[in-house]
């Protein structure tokens, strides 16, 4: 039997990944301490088949949270800037993030910029398959580039939902039609188009740091929303996005030699693109870090008037990661991750509570990310690979 623990603070929160090889199931469990009384937070199990049974024991610190939030607000920021702000030497901080990467806790990645919602095409698509075809189908897709993020859901109307990624909505429906509707597992399809995205994952936040720690990082400087057309993209370009999404924080240095320029142009092309909003950088965490591990995606329905309001109002939530306006007469789709499940009738009771006009037409509970933007995870949430995105 493996144990993983993680401790955070402010409340403390303990949370262990019991795996044992005679057991088909993972053990999920949380506890919140505050005020030296210990509360039970919730639990959940899961099938052990996603490699999860061979996790090492690992801790998480305050220091490890504080260095996770700081690089969130800025994804590149150099060693030696943020330790004054953490209290610590730059080589602590880069040894830190060395064990965090390296245990797939945390990674820093490139994903599409402000001009993106100008010049591409977000989509999300539900699929529904046999029950035994759940897991064979979820690392199918994760395969397919198109497919940012991969989640495979309660059984219920459907059993995974895909965050899809694409130029133009032409792409999203011949991806829809010819890819996945051909695959021989697959038994229904809905598809249903981001029209104004209110938030996601790279203005999702930790909360580790105080407000003076983050005035101090200042606000992170957004790109062009109407910058750098995503079509005038060069095959350099590209080449520096791949690299950057398999990993944010590689060096410039780095950046040309895996692209065959200079360490100049790398940062002369990474310029353009960040300033020109083709571009933006996330810290993404596991559940060990987030002390977040229940995921849930509520469908619904509000009067046109009433979207922006109810958008604005909702994407104030800090459990909020993704909020949008879509088309379908389910127009509200919102993820949040929770500290357990009993949390998902509070936040819809108080969405609503908030919100009058807000009817929630259907709750779907995500049981585990096979990927994200990206990034392969196993059972845990851990980062294990990599298949680069191409939107751009």
């Amino acid at each position: 039997m493996r144990i993983i623990t993680a401790i955070s603070p402010r409340p403390r929160l303990m949370a262990f990944v019991i795996a044992s090889p005679s057991s088909p199931w993972l053990e999920y469990g949380w506890w919140l301490e505050c005020d030296r009384r210990s509360k039970w937070a919730g639990k959940r199990r899961e099938p052990a088949e996603s490699g999860g049974a061979v996790l090492d024991p690992v801790t998480v610190s305050e220091l490890d949270l504080a260095l996770v939030h700081a690089l969130q607000v800025r994804p590149r920021a150099s060693w030696s800037d943020l330790a004054p702000l953490l209290g610590a030497t730059a080589v602590t901080l880069a040894r830190r993030w060395e064990r965090l990467t390296g245990e797939g806790l945390a990674w820093v990645s490139a994903v599409p910029g402000p001009a993106f919602a100008h010049g591409g095409c977000t989509a999300f698509v539900f699929l529904r398959c046999a029950p035994a075809a759940r897991e064979r189908l979820a690392a199918r897709v994760a395969e397919l580039p198109e497919a940012v993020t991969v989640e495979l859901l309660a059984p219920g109307r459907a059993d995974l939902m895909l965050d899809v990624l694409a130029s133009d909505p032409g792409t999203v429906h011949r991806f829809v039609d010819e890819e996945l509707a051909a695959l021989p597992d697959v038994l229904d399809v809905e598809c249903v188009f981001a029209t104004s995205l209110y938030a996601e994952g790279s203005r999702w936040r930790l909360g580790s740091l105080d407000a003076s720690q983050l005035s101090v990082l200042g606000r992170p400087r957004a790109g062009d929303a109407a910058g750098t057309p995503l079509a005038d993209l060069s095959a350099l370009d590209r080449a520096l996005l791949d690299a950057l999404v398999r990993d944010g924080r590689t060096r410039l240095t780095e950046l040309a030699g895996l692209t065959g320029t200079s360490a100049a142009t790398a940062r002369r092309r990474l310029h353009r693109l960040t300033t020109g909003g083709a571009v933006a950088f996330r810290c993404d965490v596991a559940p060990a870090v987030s002390g977040l591990p229940v995921s849930v995606t509520f469908r619904g329905h509000a009067p046109a008037h009433d979207v922006n309001r109810l958008h604005r109002t909702l994407a104030t939530l800090t459990e909020c990661r993704l909020l949008a306006a879509v088309t379908g007469a389910a127009n509200v789709l919102a993820t949040y991750w929770l500290r357990d499940i009993g949390a998902v009738q509070q936040r819809e009771t108080a969405a609503c509570a908030h919100l009058p006009a807000l009817r929630i037409t259907e709750r779907v509970l995500g049981t585990r990310t096979v990927k994200r933007m990206g990034h392969l995870l196993d059972g845990a949430g851990r980062r294990t690979g990599v298949r680069p995105i191409r939107p751009w």
